[in-house]
C-alpha cells in the first residue's frame, strides 16, 4: 500500500475516531497534508465525520482551491485549514470542531491550560481569537482566507486556539497526533469545568512538566496504544 493510501485509510478512520469520542457531531472537519506534495492537503467533501468515506476525500490547493471537485459539496470553512497550513509549515494536521466543553473558555476570561498529562499538547496557553476584533459582526465563520489567515496569525505558534462563541482548532505534527490532541482538548476542558464546580484554584501542569510529558505522550507506542483503541471503538480495524 502506498504511503497516500494508507493515509487516506487513517484520514477516514480519524473523521470517525474524532466523532465517536464526541469532539465532532454533525459539523467539524479534520485535514492532513498531502504526504508527497506539501502545498496540498485533504480534506473530505462536505459530510458529517461519522460518515465520511474514502470517496469523499477531496484534494485541495493552500488557497483551498479543489484539484478534482467532480461536483461534490464543499465545507464553508476549509480556509481555517489553507490559512494554517500557509502559516505553519510544521503542521501536517487541522482538526476544528465546536466540542461544547471548550466553548466556555472562549466566552470568558478563564484561561484554558492542560491539567492532565494527555493533553500536554495544549500546553500553558490557549489564545482566544475573535473575529469581531478584525471584521465586526459577522457569521462568526472563517469562510475566506482574508478570515483564515487572521485565525492563524491569532494562533501564532500555538497547537491550538479558542474561537470565541464558535469552538476551537487543534493542530498536530502528523494526523494521529491531531487526533490525540484535539480528543484530549475536549476532556481537558471538562475536567477544568468539574474542577471550577470544586471552587479551589486549578493546579495546571507547569512548562516543565509539559515538555518532559510531551516526549512520552507523543512517542510512537503511546500514539499507536490510543489509536488502536478509539478506532475499535469507532467501529474500524485497528
Amino acid at each position: 500500500m502506498s504511503d497516500l493510501a494508507a493515509l487516506q485509510r487513517d484520514f477516514v478512520t480519524a473523521n470517525h475516531i474524532l466523532a465517536r469520542e464526541e469532539v465532532t457531531d454533525a459539523l467539524g472537519h479534520i485535514s492532513v497534508r498531502h504526504p508527497d506534495q506539501p502545498d496540498r492537503f485533504l480534506l473530505s467533501c462536505s459530510r458529517s465525520p461519522e460518515l465520511v468515506t474514502l470517496d469523499d476525500i477531496m484534494e485541495y490547493d493552500l488557497d483551498c482551491n479543489p484539484i478534482d471537485q467532480r461536483g461534490r459539496p464543499m465545507y464553508f470553512e476549509r480556509p481555517i485549514h489553507g490559512a494554517i497550513y500557509q502559516a505553519r509549515p510544521d503542521v501536517i494536521s487541522v482538526v476544528h470542531n465546536h466540542a461544547y466543553e471548550v466553548i466556555p473558555f472562549s466566552l470568558t476570561r478563564r484561561p484554558l491550560q492542560a491539567c492532565v498529562h494527555p493533553a500536554c499538547g495544549i500546553g500553558t496557553h490557549v489564545p482566544v481569537w475573535d473575529s469581531r476584533t478584525s471584521f465586526g459582526d459577522t457569521d462568526l465563520l472563517i469562510t475566506n482566507m482574508e478570515r483564515g489567515r487572521d485565525l492563524a496569525r491569532g494562533m501564532g505558534r500555538h497547537n491550538s486556539v479558542l474561537l470565541r462563541g464558535h469552538g476551537c482548532v487543534v493542530v498536530g505534527s502528523n494526523l494521529r497526533q491531531a487526533v490525540l490532541n484535539a480528543v484530549y482538548f475536549k476532556i481537558n476542558a471538562s475536567l477544568v469545568l468539574q474542577s471550577m464546580l470544586i471552587g479551589d484554584e486549578i493546579t495546571y501542569l507547569s512548562e516543565g512538566e509539559v515538555e518532559q510529558t510531551k516526549k512520552l505522550v507523543y512517542a510512537e507506542n503511546s500514539v499507536t496504544r490510543m489509536w488502536d483503541y478509539w478506532s475499535r471503538r469507532c467501529g474500524d480495524q485497528a
